[in-house]
């Protein structure tokens, strides 16, 4: 709520955007008119070039320069920074909430305009601290108002925006931090704080760090709280700002995705402003995302803001369309989650796959906790919705009278015990998602729409909606994007290629990978096999650099036939196929175990539904320990029936199992072998349990 004396200020502020964009218009006009008269080139080429910095290429690998960008009849936008982006947005929906956070067990709120002033005190502040023009500042800690303020308070000083994974070690932090030349670090807390301390001397570039929740529990200096952070940049004066924000160009570097680093060192993916406004206002209508004038989408923030998938559903689509966005608490993933979706109840949601997992898992396993006659009628409620929304692809689709008595009197209840009433859009990204849970959401009337893209097309460049919606598939291609399919083989599977307004600008510092991963015409190869059907739906098929060749010579790809493990043994978690260079496939089975509520490290004790399963086998097993080495005889038994059936379905000799084993410990991010948006680290765990490999292939 704002006080009389804040309300003017407010006033003031919406007078003076609304003034400096205004001129900044007038401005371009009067110079595209100028130079239209002159006969030189038409008003759109002119506001193009005058928003444009020069470039001769469509990638770099220097932070400080500049690409053409893809602007083509099928994406002819005029392209804009991400300040411009905001004052539009500004304009619009300038008294409307923004932010939510939860402070003292209540929500407080900010306004867009609010938001947007935070973010300038923010830029100001890191331009006293001496923040360079395309340097760094690194940011550090579990979602909040101020990772965003920070993320485009950045950039408005002209700064390069770069989060690190809160997971991170020391050392993976350090190679972010030196490799973005950052100025400034913005940790969440101590641990964090802890984290930086231990490699500040090896940073030369580092000028100051900001701790943005909690006590400063030592004084140091060029330390800073959040309180005096902000405080910093009241010398500096709105014009200088001004100036650094109107040097800005659109086709200019202005943030940092660093990849997960699962086949070598992590790359810096550089986006420009370009790729931010364009995905975030073109990607989101495929979902069905309203702008605010319409209806205000509202989401929950949790996932982490350093991977691309949730920066630009996050933050920069909720500046586009002016949703309101509430921040989850630091322990969402560790269980928190469902009481804040309670809460606030979203319009809509995104997960990765193992959020998705945990959150059927955990649905699972209350329903097999409930009474018999509730049980059935369950079991009921979610076949006949899934039958129906099999046969019904399109959400307009007219269902049968019996889907609504069950929706009506059972599934709406079910999806309103995971703060999902409101619900109308459910997303899935980062990693692919199984057929199972994919099934198992539309026993609940919840359509998963999944995204496909990478940290080098910002985000989604195939996505599914309720317009775009076929299973299996990855939905069609974002419009304004473009695909073709390199080496198509004899079945129509290729390497998906990328073009578009969304493709990054190259490596930073990695001329080389760069040009790997654009080919001469500057086409996007992402190292992913899919086929397109006649309607444009996209099928992934699997990864290239996954592919096992067996010393036979066959291509096999694994992703098909771990998932075809998984189901028909719902007791595992992960299964991972091995066999590049060998002569015959084996594969690593896991179990599907608790969490440790702190650590979430995978313990002993088996879940409910891996117990239950084991009981119905006449098992008594309730620990790993109790199954591995081959004493839970018919466990090992239905393990082996299950892959019996997997591989009846091969295509060949070459891609049946032969061996197989279970680990001792679930994979985790904590253990090394899944990346921080749970996506499996092949390389990872080949390394680790090198042994476990040789002494599956010995004799």
């Amino acid at each position: 709520m704002l006080f009389p004396d804040e309300e003017k200020a407010v006033d003031q502020l919406k007078d003076s955007v609304v003034s400096s964009v205004q001129e900044s218009m007038a401005q371009v006009q009067m110079d595209s008119e100028e130079l239209a008269s002159v006969g030189k080139k038409n008003i759109e080429e002119e506001f193009f070039s005058a928003s444009l910095a020069p470039a001769h290429s469509l990638w770099t690998s220097d932070a400080r320069s500049s690409v053409r960008l893809r602007i083509e009849e099928g994406c002819p936008e005029e392209p804009v920074t991400v300040h411009q982006m905001f004052i539009a947005s500004v304009e619009k929906y300038g008294n409307m909430h923004a932010l939510s956070s939860k402070k003292n067990n209540k929500w407080e709120e900010i306004t867009f305009l609010e938001y947007y002033q935070f973010c300038r005190r923010a830029a100001k502040s890191f331009i006293k601290l001496g923040l360079k023009r395309f340097h760094g500042v690194a940011i550090l800690g579990f979602n909040s108002a101020e990772w965003f303020y920070s993320a485009v308070g950045a950039i408005m000083a002209g700064g390069i925006m770069t989060g690190i994974y809160a997971t991170n070690s020391p050392e993976a932090c350090q190679y972010v931090a030196s490799d973005s030349k950052a100025n400034i670090i913005v940790v969440e807390n101590q641990k964090q704080l802890d984290k930086i301390l231990q490699i500040r001397d090896r940073l030369p570039h580092l000028k100051a760090i900001v701790q943005y929740s909690g006590q400063l529990q030592q004084k140091i200096s060029n330390l800073y709280s959040w309180e005096e952070f902000m405080q910093l940049g009241q010398e500096v004066s709105e014009k200088q700002l001004d100036e650094i924000i109107s040097s800005q160009r659109a086709n200019q570097c202005c943030i940092l995705i660093y990849t997960s680093g699962t086949t070598g060192k992590p790359k810096g993916v550089m986006l420009s402003h370009d790729n931010i406004t364009w995905t975030a206002n073109h990607a989101s209508r495929v979902g069905d995302m309203q702008p605010a004038d319409t209806k205000q989408e509202s989401l929950v923030s949790y996932l982490p803001l350093s991977h691309i998938a949730a920066q630009i559903y996050d933050l920069w689509t909720g500046i586009q369309w002016g949703e309101l966005v509430y921040f989850a608490q630091p322990d969402a993933l560790k269980g928190s989650l469902v009481y804040t979706l309670r809460e606030v109840c979203p319009t809509s949601h995104m997960g990765v796959p193992r959020v998705w997992e945990k959150m059927m898992e955990m649905i699972k396993q209350e329903i097999s906790q409930c009474g018999y006659v509730k049980k059935k009628l369950v079991t009921w409620a979610m076949s006949v919705s899934l039958e129906a929304n099999r046969k019904c692809m399109q959400k307009d689709d007219e269902k049968p009278f019996l889907f609504s008595l069950a929706e009506s009197f059972v599934l709406q209840k079910l999806r309103a015990e995971l703060g999902l009433s409101r619900c109308q859009k459910f997303f899935s990204g980062a990693a692919p998602i199984s057929s199972e849970t994919v099934q198992f959401f539309l026993g609940l009337n919840i359509r998963l729409y999944e995204a496909y893209g990478m940290s080098e097309s910002t985000g989604p460049h195939f996505m599914s909606g309720p317009k775009a919606y076929n299973l299996p598939s990855c939905g069609k291609v974002v419009p304004g994007c473009q695909y073709k399919m390199a080496n198509v083989d004899s079945e129509g599977t290729g390497e998906i290629c990328f073009w578009g307004r969304n493709i990054f600008m190259g490596f930073l510092n990695m001329e080389d990978k760069t040009r790997e991963a654009l080919d001469d015409d500057g086409w996007l190869h992402s190292g992913d096999l899919g086929r397109i059907d006649e309607e444009g739906f996209l099928y992934i098929t699997g990864r290239i650099k996954e592919l096992i060749i067996t010393a036979g010579g066959e291509n096999v790809p694994p992703v098909p036939i771990e998932e075809a493990v998984k189901k028909e043994l719902p007791f595992i978690s992960n299964a991972m196929l091995i066999g590049d260079k060998r002569k015959f496939l084996s594969m690593f089975l896991t179990l599907k175990c608790c969490s440790n509520a702190e650590t979430m490290e995978p313990t002993e004790e088996l879940s409910v539904e891996a117990v239950e399963f084991c009981r119905q086998l006449g098992s008594q097993a309730t620990k790993v320990s109790d199954i591995i080495g081959g004493r839970a005889k018919e466990v090992h038994r239905a393990i082996q029936e299950g892959i019996d059936r997997v591989n009846s379905a091969a295509t060949s000799n070459a891609q049946r199992i032969q061996k197989w084993t279970i680990l001792r410990k679930d994979f985790s991010i904590s253990g090394g072998e899944l990346g921080p948006t749970m996506k499996l680290r092949r390389p990872v765990v080949l390394e680790m349990y090198h042994e476990d490999i040789e002494s599956l292939y010995q004799g």
